[in-house]
């Protein structure tokens, strides 16, 4: 397995759609093991593809609390099929570093997609995995937590962004 760069925004590749997952095999598992591996290190709940430069339709999800057992769901060509009810939500996204802001979301979902072994399932989630779903889902259509925001709050994410240090490579 091996860490992937996660990219930061304003990458331009952060905007891709990602394109269907035409077959799952060993190199989208791969793909996955590596994404999880990531999200863990990096640490985060979430990761989709795009974030690491693969414009596949993936993402990864762990919302176990520290100290109790691995949850890690892996969503190959999802889609988020119903949703219910609004609530606001403190987002922090793997490619907005050091930032978070309330979010609006749906409160409950239910989502179709594959597994890492390619079979489909559904499940209905409310809370943390709701909106990890419905953000990284966001991510695969190319729409950043910056996007979901009032304009106070995407001027006050740019200027903090801005003046971040950037690391060169």
């Amino acid at each position: 397995m091996a860490l992937l760069e996660i990219l930061t925004y304003p990458d331009p590749r952060l905007r891709e759609t990602a394109k269907p997952v035409a077959a799952v095999d060993d190199a989208i598992r791969t793909i996955v093991e590596n994404m999880a591996e990531t999200m863990y290190a990096a640490p985060g709940v979430g990761l989709a593809a795009t974030q690491v430069g693969i414009p596949l339709r993936i993402f990864v999800i762990d919302t176990a609390a520290e100290g109790e057992p691995s949850q890690l769901r892996v969503f190959i060509n999802p889609e988020v099929i119903e949703s219910r009810g609004k609530h606001v939500w403190r987002e922090g996204c793997l490619s907005f570093p050091d930032v978070s802001e309330d979010v609006k979301r749906a409160e409950w979902v239910r989502a179709r997609a594959l597994d890492k072994e390619g079979n489909g399932f559904e499940l209905e989630a409310e809370g943390l995995l709701a909106v990890a779903i419905q953000h990284e889902t966001d991510h695969l259509n190319g729409v950043l937590m910056i996007d979901q925001v009032s304009p106070f709050a995407r001027r006050r994410i740019g200027r903090k962004l801005a003046a971040r240090p950037r690391v060169s490579a």
